[in-house]
């Protein structure tokens, strides 16, 4: 790919304020593209994202946006740029999926405004485009989890980005659910957008993405095609135990396992 990356990354430091998480790290995010980040808990996925969005300063090295480093972007323009979809979040209201969607037009407006005829027909278009439009006047407590995650990836679609990041967006997700979630990223990145997305289930990686990123206490293990960096060995030295191959005799792609032994 030679157009300009959505998001780059070169050598980054990162971490809390006083406390370094990870260094050293490169990747790179283009259109129409499905990245996956893999990693153990504790080992700095959710904190890498905080810092590709600017929540968390970089610690050291360059983050850019658009081929412009990350600080020149104010606020505003980082969020019209690129959508963020938090890990289990859980609303205690009961927001309907249309008023869920419109809290994403926050960044294209004003300091006080209210949402205009144009910022309704972003909403019912994010809707539409994950196939959730009727769901628009359904409490979000009357949803099923898949539902919501789709509720919150149509918000951050309300944004307007080019990327989306997603952290663990099919935890705590029956099987079921766990499709409908990743099968609406593939067709997100159809359409055009980069996805980068973190899970612990390389299988997820896959099936969805194109390239994997190999992440354990804040050190990238391997990066790269899914095909290539994903294997039994990179996993079992990633998760710090055995993982077993299954199902690829004849299958479109492997299938890994954790181990349990004898």
């Amino acid at each position: 790919m030679n157009e300009t990356p959505l998001i780059e990354v070169s050598d980054v430091r990162f971490g809390h304020p006083g406390h370094t998480v990870g260094e050293g790290l490169s990747l790179r995010l283009h259109a129409g593209e499905v990245v996956a980040l893999l990693g153990p808990n504790g080992g700095g996925k959710t904190t890498l994202l905080k810092t590709l969005l600017g929540l968390l300063p970089a610690q050291g090295g360059v983050v850019k946006l658009d081929g412009r480093a990350l600080a020149e972007w104010s606020l505003p323009e980082r969020a019209r740029r690129v959508g963020y979809v938090p890990q289990g979040q859980a609303s205690s209201f009961g927001y309907s999926a249309r008023q869920v969607v419109l809290m994403g037009r926050t960044a294209h407006l004003g300091l006080l405004a209210r949402p205009g005829a144009r910022d309704h027909a972003v909403a019912d278009e994010a809707l539409q485009r994950l196939g959730i439009t009727h769901l628009a006047e359904r409490s979000v407590h009357r949803m099923s989890g898949g539902e919501r995650q789709l509720v919150l990836i149509a918000r951050a679609l309300a944004q307007q980005p080019c990327a989306v990041l997603l952290d663990e967006p099919t935890a705590s997700l029956d099987f079921g659910n766990q499709g409908l979630v990743m099968g609406a990223m593939r067709a997100l990145a159809a359409q055009g957008l980069g996805l980068l997305f973190t899970t612990h289930d390389p299988n997820q990686a896959l099936r969805c993405a194109q390239r994997a990123l190999l992440l354990r206490e804040g050190r990238v293990l391997a990066s790269g095609p899914v095909a290539e960096v994903i294997d039994a060995e990179r996993l079992g030295a990633l998760y710090g135990a055995p993982v077993e191959l299954a199902g690829a005799a004849g299958a479109s792609a492997p299938v890994f396992l954790p181990g349990i032994g004898a």
